[in-house]
């Protein structure tokens, strides 16, 4: 399997920990430290050996900031985590605080002395988040110190994992689409028309689509760790252990890059810096340690995003075909896992691992899936409220009646990134879970038949997947969309459907549409879709020219839990549609069984 069910959180270890960091401060010459979830190349997923916040605090979600002071520590963590954090912490040693309604300059005025210093490790930290705090504390007498060695590091001493050594494979060309030579010219022509010298790439997302590579450092996300440097008028230097790339990777990388060992990085920068190249380098996902190495405000450096960011995000023709295709495996696979679920779950046998481990076992029949492409959130009852709940054995629930299910999962395969949740009822739902159930479809309704001009950017269209919650005083604390990467992260910028979604959504692109609504204690609802960018019809009688969404997943919605007095006309249309696309696609590659299940669940309403 691709997923364990083990749990690094244990809240027990946290005080010890912590007071073992403390003892550090003073040989630092600090007051207290940041501790961020990240690692050097600012990864939502990192390697064992980056999960220093996990390891100090037990927290094990994606995203989350530690501030360790001489007698006070506080976690910050997002809408998604609250619940998590206070489970997996030990919430005598940390406050729990959430942003970004709370922010971390008012916890640094309010617990550390005037004149603290406060240190940070520059390999884990943005130069943008680094500049964010030093503006949050340009009225204070506090300042930021950076850090030779990482603090975290120096107390987990010789227990802390090795770097990872994944070996990189090939993206063929059919599912790439274009060659990496031909992406890598395209890249060096943008660089002179901006009459740039070279740029620094830090993302192992851009770098795995700019070579035509994929990686195994760290789990689900196929992507190397490595830097690479691109000049506008030479070959490229990819940064990169050796021991990960056998014959096959160098036989394809030798006629477009050269490949340099990672201790050769410094130096590199360093040239660059004294021979006032101009560099462009990405503030917002670099590490500070790279722009301080360029030289810092007094380098030459030309701050300017990613130049692979949006061609990555702008899917072409093939890697379009290939999301088309890996969806309908990926539905196949998902469907029979649900036929299975409403055959077993009311037995009273099914809990939430037995649930990761059946639907990871009918992807895996495919003879397709490389990996998953997280770890599958399997949430039951209460659990299901937990926005990025991780099911281990401390917390594995049996599916009850009268229960909702809540299952967000996908796959990684060579030609496409899914990403499906569904929430289906055991037993008999009640009225209130209908209700709720049936406000968060009509808003993924309305994103999924939405038609906008060019220009339009997520956070313009996101009030349309809460309309129907606002109306009932409801709401759900993450956004309603992200990007998918083509065979590469889950999570892929820079668009999004989100209140700060302030990228245009251009044809090619794909987004996750997934409304939600998480009753504490209770139960998680959520709707999730992937959708492409793309092209609509012509509107009769207008005059400009309108982009739609083409709905990529195919798996039914649970209709058990639709009240249909609350649908539109419309949005009854719209589902007995889809539900009518799945069942023509989906349905014959079903057994007998699977079929006659598959007919019933997508029957009109």
């Amino acid at each position: 399997m691709f997923q364990d069910f083990s749990s690094s959180a244990d809240p027990a270890l946290g005080a010890e920990r912590v007071a073992r960091l403390r003892k550090r401060l003073a040989s630092l010459g600090v007051d207290a430290v940041l501790i961020p979830r990240s690692d050097e190349h600012m990864g939502e997923y990192v390697p064992p050996s980056a999960e220093r916040l996990t390891w100090l605090t037990g927290f094990t979600g994606s995203a989350g900031l530690a501030i360790i002071g001489a007698k006070k520590a506080a976690l910050f963590v997002d809408g998604r985590y609250t619940l998590q954090a206070a489970d997996q912490v030990d919430t005598g040693t940390f406050d729990i605080i959430q942003i970004p309604e709370n922010e971390p300059r008012q916890w640094f005025a309010e617990n550390l002395p005037k004149g603290a210093r406060i240190g940070y490790d520059p390999w884990l930290h943005t130069r943008a988040a680094i500049a964010r705090f030093e503006d949050g504390l340009a009225k204070t007498e506090l300042v930021l110190k950076p850090l030779l060695r990482n603090p975290v590091d120096l107390v987990w001493g010789a227990e802390r994992p090795a770097p990872p050594k994944g070996p990189l494979s090939v993206q063929p060309i059919e599912w790439a689409g274009v060659a990496a030579a031909d992406k890598i010219k395209a890249l060096q022509k943008q660089l002179k028309a901006a009459g740039e010298d070279a740029v620094v790439l830090t993302l192992p997302d851009s770098i795995a689509w700019l070579f035509n590579v994929r990686g195994s450092d760290v789990k689900h996300n196929p992507t190397p760790l490595a830097f690479a440097i691109v000049p506008a008028g030479s070959k490229p230097e990819l940064y990169i252990d050796k021991a990960k790339i056998g014959p096959e990777v160098r036989k394809h990388l030798s006629g477009v890059v050269h490949i340099r060992a990672p201790d050769a990085l410094a130096d590199r920068l360093t040239a660059l810096r004294n021979e006032k190249k101009r560099v462009r380098l990405d503030t917002a996902t670099a590490a500070m340690w790279i722009w301080q190495r360029l030289g810092g405000a007094r380098g030459n450096i030309s701050d300017a995003s990613d130049p692979c960011i949006l061609p990555k995000a702008r899917k072409n023709d093939s890697e379009i075909r290939g999301a088309r295709i890996a969806h309908e495996r990926d539905g196949i696979a998902v469907t029979r896992f649900l036929a299975w679920l409403d055959r077993e779950a009311p037995k009273g046998g099914i809990d939430e691992i037995t649930a990761v481990r059946t639907l990871e076992a009918m992807r895996a029949e495919t003879q397709a899936l490389k990996e998953i492409s997280f770890d599958t959130i399997s949430g039951s009852g209460p659990n299901g409220a937990i926005v990025h709940y991780r099911v281990t054995e401390a917390t594995n629930r049996k599916l009850r009646p009268g229960e909702l299910f809540l299952v967000d999962s996908g796959g990684q395969y060579i030609d496409g990134t899914t990403d499906i949740t569904r929430t289906v009822a055991i037993g008999t739902p009640t009225a209130e879970m209908r209700d709720r159930f049936t406000r968060v479809l009509k808003g993924h309704i309305a994103i999924s038949e939405l038609r906008f001009p060019a220009g339009t950017t997520g956070a313009h269209i996101d009030v349309l997947a809460r309309h129907a919650l606002w109306q009932a005083g409801l709401d759900f604390d993450h956004g309603t969309g992200h990007g998918v990467g083509s065979y590469l992260s889950v999570h892929e910028g820079p668009q999004s459907i989100s209140k700060r979604g302030h990228v245009t959504l251009e044809p090619g692109m794909i987004l996750s549409n997934e409304p939600g609504y998480y009753k504490t204690g209770a139960y998680g609802i959520r709707i999730e879709n992937l959708l492409l960018v793309g092209g609509a019809a012509p509107i009769p009688g207008g005059d400009r020219p309108m982009l739609g969404f083409e709905t990529l997943t195919l798996v039914p919605i649970d209709r058990r839990l639709v009240d249909v007095a609350l649908l539109s006309p419309g949005e009854r249309q719209w589902l007995n549609a889809y539900h009518a696309r799945v069942a023509a696609v989906v349905g014959p590659h079903l057994n007998e069984a699977d079929r006659t299940w598959l007919t019933q669940a997508t029957a009109a309403i």
